[in-house]
């Protein structure tokens, strides 16, 4: 996931990413500030930091720690599910002041551990080859988890399909006996009237 956003100094911003169990989540961003004499983006915004907080689909914080106008976070997931990122300048600058809009570019990658290229290169062959092998491996986990993720959430959709349809069948059902029940009760009713009329 590779995006960028508008906040304004102060301003929170989330963002919701549905991310298997345990699964290696990282996440890179750089923040940029405008500049109202430039009317541009600024490359950078030195002294401003970003507060970058994670909280689980149970409401538990994974992560909560400031970081410099470009860092680099990281989290592991305990629970499959709806996983809240959030970001907060740090500006400390009064509220009348604090008005400049910030532009945060924010790759999140998902369940992807990356090979240390330089760490291989100082290794022989057969080292090289072991590393690489076991990063495929660590893919394949990934792959698996993600697999086995997409099965519950499709189990439970067809559960509550099939719980939804049910519901549908035995209120019909009612809806049908009571009808039933209403056309008797009225067929006995205007009997009842004819009778005590002498009308038949």
């Amino acid at each position: 996931l590779a995006l960028y956003f508008h906040i304004g100094e102060r301003e929170e911003k989330c963002i919701i990413e549905d991310i298997p169990s345990d699964t290696l989540v990282v996440g890179n961003y750089k923040v940029q500030r405008w500049d109202i004499h430039k009317h541009d983006f600024l490359e950078s915004a030195p002294g401003l930091g970003m507060f970058v907080t994670v909280t689980s689909p149970s409401g538990e914080v994974l992560l909560s720690k400031l970081y410099g106008p470009q860092g680099t976070f990281s989290f592991t997931s305990y629970l499959s599910g709806e996983h809240i990122i959030c970001f907060q300048s740090n500006s400390t600058r009064f509220a009348v002041t604090a008005g400049s809009k910030l532009r945060i570019h924010l790759d999140i990658r998902v369940g992807e551990h990356f090979l240390d290229e330089s760490a291989i290169q100082a290794k022989d062959k057969v080292e090289e080859v072991n590393v690489r092998l076991e990063h495929l491996i660590e893919q394949i986990h990934h792959v698996t988890r993600e697999q086995d993720y997409e099965r519950e959430r499709e189990e439970k959709f067809r559960r509550t399909s099939e719980e939804t349809n049910s519901n549908i069948l035995w209120w019909a059902i009612a809806q049908t006996l009571i009808l039933i029940s209403i056309g008797i009760w009225q067929i006995k009713s205007l009997r009842d009237f004819f009778i005590s009329k002498k009308l038949v």
